[in-house]
């Protein structure tokens, strides 16, 4: 077992000292002042509002390794493919109020105010730098290709983990969108990948930005980390308020469970919808992701009408089984009186007008 170890870390090692470019770059100049600037910047990396440990007391990576690579873990991706819906993606909404479509994971499109926002798209086969590493994309959720998305006004990338920063997808994509946000320090890693500066606006925590004249995005405090090598917390990672003259929408990225949510809930709450993380949990990493009941708390702390998990439905990264987190969801929820919206891969949702519910996860 310890050889697998060697053989992993040396392979890793190998691409990390070529240079690749899907790994992208560590901020420099400006931009890592900048990051040096932040109230949380301490002891040479980003730091979470509350001590954050990748891993509880006792508890060794090379433990969570093991149980991640060698345990038996059944029913981890559906065996045939999940239902989806053909969306219409570069089409007019239907209606004044959002629209949502959700492609799996945290990959989603909002049409608001007649502008269309794509959030952390992924729409490669694995969430990872490399094919033949990690794992795969489940049954049924190719559908949509990253090349379909034409004109995008506004690309927001909440950190930069390969689920959420997708190479791939980013290069597909990024050339015809209007303008990006997202959190400090990822611009440097667009940059390398050929993305012209000028397009990039990157967000310190609590800082907001205007655009097309009536929508503003506000990047907020996460409890989680960063890192596309093995030096971490070098770039910020965000959730993001999204706000209009009659709607607010909280963009949860990822995070584990904490104070933040309320003080967010307080400061710019009630939200008329909350897209949170409710999946890749496990109790050998409690502080960076959240489990579906502290998903549904978050959505209370943060007042939300109505919540929307993601962060599930495409990939599995922790060892529970694939549809878990959402079935949690619902019983948590319903225990709270919470209103949950569950679309299907590729189903449109629109805010206050149709907000779906059907469990199609038990079909499987």
């Amino acid at each position: 077992m310890i050889a697998v170890y060697i053989v992993l870390f040396l392979v890793v090692m190998f691409f990390i000292i070529t240079n690749i470019p899907v790994f992208g770059r560590l901020p420099k100049d400006l931009r890592l002042e900048k990051i040096h600037q932040l109230p949380n910047y301490k002891d040479g990396a980003l730091q979470n509002q509350s001590i954050t440990p990748m891993q509880p007391e006792g508890v060794s990576f090379l433990k969570v390794l093991n149980a991640f690579l060698f345990e038996k873990h059944p029913n981890k991706a559906p065996d045939k493919a999940l239902p989806f819906i053909a969306p219409n993606l570069n089409g007019k909404p239907k209606s004044d109020a959002p629209e949502i479509i959700w492609f799996g994971h945290s990959s989603y499109l909002i049409k608001v105010e007649g502008l269309r926002i794509l959030v952390d798209p992924i729409f490669s086969k694995t969430p990872s730098p490399f094919s033949f590493i990690g794992s795969k994309a489940f049954l049924g959720t190719d559908v949509v290709k990253a090349e379909e998305f034409k004109n995008i006004d506004i690309l927001i990338i909440t950190h930069d983990h390969y689920d959420h920063l997708d190479y791939n997808s980013i290069l597909k994509i990024a050339l015809q969108v209007k303008t990006i946000v997202t959190s400090l320090g990822v611009g440097e890693h667009l940059e390398k990948w050929g993305i012209k500066a000028d397009k990039i606006n990157e967000l310190r925590w609590n800082e907001s930005l205007t655009l097309f004249n009536s929508l503003v995005l506000t990047a907020v405090p996460a409890r989680h980390f960063t890192g596309r090598k093995f030096k971490r917390n070098q770039t910020l990672w965000s959730a993001f308020v999204l706000s209009t003259a009659k709607y607010k929408l909280f963009l949860g990225g990822d995070s584990g469970y904490d104070t933040h949510f309320a003080k967010i809930g307080e400061e710019f709450g009630p939200f008329d919808l909350a897209l949170l993380e409710c999946g890749q949990y496990n109790a050998y990493w409690p502080y960076i992701h959240m489990f579906p009941e502290e998903t549904v708390q978050a959505a209370i702390d943060l007042k939300a009408k109505v919540l929307m998990p993601v962060h599930w439905g495409k990939f599995s990264l922790a060892m529970h089984p694939w549809n878990e987190p959402i079935k949690r969801v619902v019983l948590a929820a319903a225990a709270k009186q919470l209103p949950l919206v569950t679309p299907k891969l590729g189903e449109t949702i629109i805010i206050t007008e149709y907000l779906p519910t059907e469990n199609w996860w038990l079909e499987e």
